[in-house]
């Protein structure tokens, strides 16, 4: 990734003060009887809605919100969510009930200095997934700058955040910046040495992560049920455990590219098994090799997680993607709450730069109360994955562009 662009770079040239300043930020919030569950991706945005407030900016937020490919739909509106921003923002957000033509055109003019307007939905028009050059245009008409500030969206080339992006001058809001600034910190230029933790159910999911890792990392500690496929490809039986036979070559392949490398992976040694999963089930601890026919590896046990934290003492920076066992199930959260601990902790002291993200991710270090405990953690989901697997994201690139 080259220099982005920050909003000094607008400010630079006086785009903001004053100005319609588009502003692409991520209101696809969980939703539950008409309330949000998670505002979160809400109270990242403020920052630079507060910032451009400030500098007397008209703020015309652009959004999607679920999937209703191209058509309108009245569950699907951001309406509600518009309100709830208003909520956060401790003032007034308008509502144009189109993104494109002349209701989103006469809630544009009728704005002031320091408002903040929220077009609907962009995916009620099929231009939107498909970049269309002109629905990008349309878009692009109702602003003299455009501020890109969710990095959630970043992996998709859509016209709200590629196709605008190309028309206007554009730069990455706060949040964005944060989120760029973070990931670089930990796979561009990190402090070493460097590890990952990657977990999860399934390999299959996270093959180029994986790969991309193995090479880039000095320690890769893996978990969850991508760790019973690891193991079985190793000759170990793991019983009735989640795993992918069909996948053992590739982690073979995996393991002999991370010993060429000098990669070490780290791999459960003694693990929590049970015969279902469920609330405090009957479990034993036994080492991996020892599970029974009719057992599951549900967690980490306590040598495991002692070796973990033995690596990763070691260790100067960490990225984080997916919990080590079934966490939402009791007992099966204790290795992730723990190590999760154990990082935080190092955080706090100074010893660690720890980047995570992920949704699982994100909700086990909430549960493990430790959410703010990291030096970050990301909200995106693919995007996220992408970064790690050291794809370009289009939404960034662009940002980056010659102007």
């Amino acid at each position: 990734m080259g220099r982005f662009r920050r909003l000094e770079d607008l400010d630079a040239v006086g785009l903001l003060k004053g100005g319609n300043v588009l502003v692409r930020i991520d209101l696809n919030v969980p939703l539950k009887d008409g309330r949000i569950a998670d505002a979160t991706r809400i109270e990242r945005s403020l920052a630079t809605l507060n910032e451009l407030a400030s500098r007397g900016a008209k703020s015309i937020v652009v959004a999607h919100f679920d999937r209703p490919k191209g058509k309108r739909v009245a569950s699907m509106s951001l309406g509600p969510v518009a309100k709830a921003l208003g909520e956060h923002l401790k003032r007034p957000v308008a509502f144009a009930e189109d993104c494109i033509g002349g209701a989103a055109e006469e809630a544009v003019a009728a704005l002031g200095p320091g408002e903040v307007l929220v077009l609907e939905n962009t995916r009620f028009h099929a231009g939107e997934e498909a970049n269309d050059p002109d629905f990008a245009k349309a878009l692009a008409r109702h602003g003299d700058a455009f501020v890109s500030d969710a990095f959630s969206c970043a992996h998709r080339a859509h016209a709200s955040t590629v196709g605008i992006a190309r028309l206007l001058p554009s730069a990455a809001g706060r949040a964005m910046e944060a989120e760029l600034d973070a990931l670089s910190s930990v796979l561009d230029a990190p402090e070493r040495p460097l590890a990952a933790l990657v977990g999860g159910s399934k390999i299959s999911t996270k093959l180029d992560l994986l790969r991309n890792l193995v090479a880039k990392v000095d320690v890769l500690v893996i978990g969850g049920g991508m760790a019973n496929t690891f193991l079985a490809a190793q000759g170990i039986d793991v019983g009735r455990s989640m795993h992918e036979a069909d996948l053992l070559p590739t982690a073979r392949e995996i393991l002999k590219r991370a010993q060429a490398v000098g990669c070490d992976i780290v791999l459960p040694k003694d693990v929590v098994l049970a015969r279902e999963v469920k609330a405090n089930a009957a479990t034993r601890v036994a080492q991996a090799d020892e599970t029974g026919a009719d057992e599951m590896i549900l967690d980490v046990g306590a040598a495991s997680l002692a070796a973990i934290e033995e690596k990763l003492s070691r260790c100067r920076t960490i990225v984080w993607n997916g919990p080590l066992g079934v966490f939402e199930v009791e007992p099966f959260g204790r290795g992730t709450f723990e190590t999760a601990r154990f990082v935080a902790e190092r955080v706090a002291d100074g010893e660690l730069v720890a980047v995570a993200g992920g949704g699982d991710t994100a909700a086990a270090l909430g549960a493990a109360g430790v959410a703010d405990g990291f030096t970050y953690v990301s909200t995106a989901g693919g995007a996220f994955l992408e970064w790690l697997e050291g794809k370009a994201l289009p939404g960034v690139e662009v940002l980056c562009e010659p102007r």
